[in-house]
Protein backbone atom coordinates (compact mmCIF):
# COMPACT_ATOMS: atom_id res chain seq x y z
CA UNK A 1 0.00 0.00 0.00
CA UNK A 2 1.16 3.36 -1.17
CA UNK A 3 2.06 6.05 1.74
CA UNK A 4 -0.28 8.63 1.72
CA UNK A 5 1.13 11.74 0.68
CA UNK A 6 2.30 9.10 -2.38
CA UNK A 7 -1.11 8.55 -2.95
CA UNK A 8 -2.45 12.20 -2.54
CA UNK A 9 0.92 13.06 -5.19
CA UNK A 10 -0.51 10.74 -7.80
CA UNK A 11 -4.25 11.81 -7.55
CA UNK A 12 -2.87 15.14 -8.92
CA UNK A 13 -0.42 14.16 -11.93
CA UNK A 14 -2.58 15.70 -15.15
CA UNK A 15 -3.54 12.00 -17.01
CA UNK A 16 -5.43 11.15 -20.69
CA UNK A 17 -7.50 8.54 -21.27
CA UNK A 18 -6.25 5.87 -23.27
CA UNK A 19 -9.55 5.44 -25.65
CA UNK A 20 -10.65 8.90 -26.64
CA UNK A 21 -14.04 7.35 -27.86
CA UNK A 22 -17.18 7.88 -25.64
CA UNK A 23 -17.19 6.20 -22.59
CA UNK A 24 -20.77 4.00 -22.25
CA UNK A 25 -21.49 4.67 -18.74
CA UNK A 26 -22.39 0.81 -16.88
CA UNK A 27 -25.88 -0.51 -16.24
CA UNK A 28 -26.90 -1.61 -12.80
CA UNK A 29 -25.13 -4.78 -11.67
CA UNK A 30 -22.54 -4.23 -14.33
CA UNK A 31 -19.02 -2.15 -14.00
CA UNK A 32 -16.21 -0.58 -16.40
CA UNK A 33 -12.65 -0.46 -16.23
CA UNK A 34 -11.26 3.31 -18.10
CA UNK A 35 -7.41 2.97 -18.86
CA UNK A 36 -5.16 6.35 -17.85
CA UNK A 37 -1.92 7.43 -18.57
CA UNK A 38 0.21 10.38 -16.97
CA UNK A 39 0.51 13.04 -19.58
CA UNK A 40 4.17 12.00 -19.78
CA UNK A 41 3.59 8.72 -20.53
CA UNK A 42 5.11 7.21 -17.52
CA UNK A 43 2.56 6.19 -15.21
CA UNK A 44 -0.82 3.74 -15.72
CA UNK A 45 -3.76 4.06 -13.85
CA UNK A 46 -7.18 2.73 -14.15
CA UNK A 47 -10.83 3.91 -13.09
CA UNK A 48 -13.18 1.68 -12.03
CA UNK A 49 -16.63 2.50 -12.39
CA UNK A 50 -18.46 -0.45 -10.33
CA UNK A 51 -22.67 -0.99 -10.45
CA UNK A 52 -22.48 -4.37 -9.31
CA UNK A 53 -23.87 -5.74 -6.78
CA UNK A 54 -27.38 -4.95 -5.10
CA UNK A 55 -29.60 -3.63 -8.29
CA UNK A 56 -30.07 0.00 -6.67
CA UNK A 57 -30.30 2.46 -9.65
CA UNK A 58 -28.65 5.25 -7.71
CA UNK A 59 -25.75 3.84 -6.27
CA UNK A 60 -22.33 4.03 -7.75
CA UNK A 61 -18.80 2.98 -6.76
CA UNK A 62 -15.70 5.50 -8.21
CA UNK A 63 -12.18 4.25 -7.82
CA UNK A 64 -9.03 5.18 -9.01
CA UNK A 65 -6.00 2.77 -9.11
CA UNK A 66 -2.07 3.32 -9.90
CA UNK A 67 -0.15 0.89 -11.51
CA UNK A 68 -3.31 -1.78 -11.68
CA UNK A 69 -3.11 -2.31 -7.99
CA UNK A 70 -2.77 0.37 -5.90
CA UNK A 71 -5.84 2.24 -4.57
CA UNK A 72 -5.31 6.02 -4.81
CA UNK A 73 -8.62 7.24 -3.73
CA UNK A 74 -8.61 5.67 0.26
CA UNK A 75 -7.47 6.62 3.81
CA UNK A 76 -3.77 5.14 4.68
CA UNK A 77 -4.29 2.30 7.21
CA UNK A 78 -7.77 1.60 5.45
CA UNK A 79 -6.88 0.70 2.24
CA UNK A 80 -10.50 0.14 -0.02
CA UNK A 81 -12.68 -0.16 3.11
CA UNK A 82 -12.53 3.64 2.99
CA UNK A 83 -15.02 5.49 1.21
CA UNK A 84 -14.00 9.57 1.06
CA UNK A 85 -16.86 11.67 1.29
CA UNK A 86 -17.79 13.19 -1.71
CA UNK A 87 -15.89 16.69 -2.37
CA UNK A 88 -18.00 19.56 -2.29
CA UNK A 89 -17.16 21.36 -6.03
CA UNK A 90 -19.36 17.87 -7.49
CA UNK A 91 -21.87 19.52 -8.95
CA UNK A 92 -24.85 16.62 -8.66
CA UNK A 93 -24.54 13.26 -7.10
CA UNK A 94 -28.29 12.36 -7.79
CA UNK A 95 -26.68 12.14 -11.52
CA UNK A 96 -24.53 9.06 -11.60
CA UNK A 97 -23.05 10.67 -15.25
CA UNK A 98 -22.24 14.12 -13.93
CA UNK A 99 -20.58 12.44 -10.69
CA UNK A 100 -18.22 10.53 -13.01
CA UNK A 101 -17.33 13.51 -15.11
CA UNK A 102 -16.77 15.28 -11.63
CA UNK A 103 -14.45 12.68 -10.47
CA UNK A 104 -12.06 12.30 -13.48
CA UNK A 105 -11.97 15.90 -13.15
CA UNK A 106 -11.21 15.32 -9.27
CA UNK A 107 -8.34 13.12 -10.47
CA UNK A 108 -7.08 15.65 -13.17
CA UNK A 109 -7.91 13.47 -16.29
CA UNK A 110 -7.69 15.87 -19.37
CA UNK A 111 -9.82 15.85 -22.28
CA UNK A 112 -12.61 13.68 -20.75
CA UNK A 113 -15.39 12.39 -23.71
CA UNK A 114 -18.69 12.24 -23.61
CA UNK A 115 -20.39 10.10 -21.62
CA UNK A 116 -23.05 7.81 -22.73
CA UNK A 117 -25.84 7.14 -20.33
CA UNK A 118 -27.22 3.56 -19.87
CA UNK A 119 -30.90 2.83 -20.30
CA UNK A 120 -31.79 2.27 -16.35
Amino acid sequence: MLPQQKADQLIQVPKLLVASSAIQFPIAGDSIQLEAKSQNGRDTFMFDVNRKGRIKLSRCTYQERYAVVEILVYCEGYGDKWAYSVPPDFTNTTDLVRTLQDFLGYCRVDSIPSIQRSVN
